[in-house]
């Protein structure tokens, strides 16, 4: 009679293991992250801040860095960027506010990137089916820098959005920081300076910032038309070459 074969010791948990590691239980966890994040915003509306201020017991270059790091945090949660921008400035002015607000934009893009590289691009990259979605990921995984450039400076596409799509093509690292750091800057700088010019809205601070950000919006605007409108149009159906004749000399060679 033969003896039963031992199971090996830790077959159970190496199971539980793979299981919890897999595509689908990484994208589960990502969710549900978000959801959480998306309900404590609901809840403790960090948009306040507009109107009830800045804790009165931080003050200085720490306030700075605390309201950076809030900052990062709120964006990774779906805080629209707006919402802080403008704080920023109404709380620190308009150097210190732009300090902290591109200092919590990179932050809260690599927090998203980085949840989204580790958690969802396993499970989403078999998702990428259809011309836009494929276009889509081929232009940020070929040509990240520039690509998440365009897409900061032209503040069409949600910014959440960006990260996240990013994360699950093939975009390095160093190129996404880097493209987000500097793409950010110009309409960041507009509502920063709105901020803090808003006790004064006739200024001409305020009016060029305010103009500038109705024009960057228009910009996003028709850029975002002309993407849809080329991918909507039908490839260029290009004709086969004709063969080239056979020169007489070629021909008679070719007879004898």
């Amino acid at each position: 009679m033969l003896a039963p074969v031992p199971r090996p010791p830790g077959s159970l948990a190496v199971r539980c293991s793979r299981a919890l590691l897999s595509p689908r239980s990484r994208l589960s966890m990502l969710a549900l992250l978000l959801l959480s994040a998306a309900a404590l915003v609901v809840l403790y509306e960090p948009q306040r801040l507009l109107a009830s201020g800045w804790p009165p017991q931080t003050s200085g270059a720490g306030a700075v860095l605390l309201f950076g790091l809030a900052y990062g945090v709120c964006t990774a949660a779906f805080v629209p960027r707006p919402v802080l921008n403008l704080a920023a400035g109404a709380l620190f002015g308009s150097a210190a506010g732009l300090t902290a607000a591109i200092a919590g934009t990179v932050l809260g893009a690599g927090i998203a990137f980085t949840l989204g590289r580790l958690l969802g691009q396993d499970a989403l990259r078999p998702m990428v089916r259809g011309r836009w979605l494929t276009a889509a990921d081929g232009q940020l995984s070929r040509h990240g820098f520039r690509s998440m450039l365009a897409i900061r400076l032209f503040p069409g596409v949600p910014f959440a959005a960006a990260n996240y799509c990013a994360a699950v093509s093939r975009m390095g690292y160093v190129p996404f920081l880097v493209a987000t750091g500097l793409g950010s800057v110009p309409n960041t700088a507009a509502y920063v300076v709105a901020g803090a010019q808003a006790g004064e809205p006739g200024s001409p601070a305020f009016l060029f910032s305010a103009g500038f950000i109705v024009l960057s919006g228009v910009a996003a605007a028709v850029v975002a038309w002309r993407k849809r409108h080329g991918l909507r149009a039908p490839a260029p159906v290009t004709a086969p070459e004709p063969e080239s004749e056979l020169e007489p000399e070629t021909a008679v060679g070719a007879a004898r």
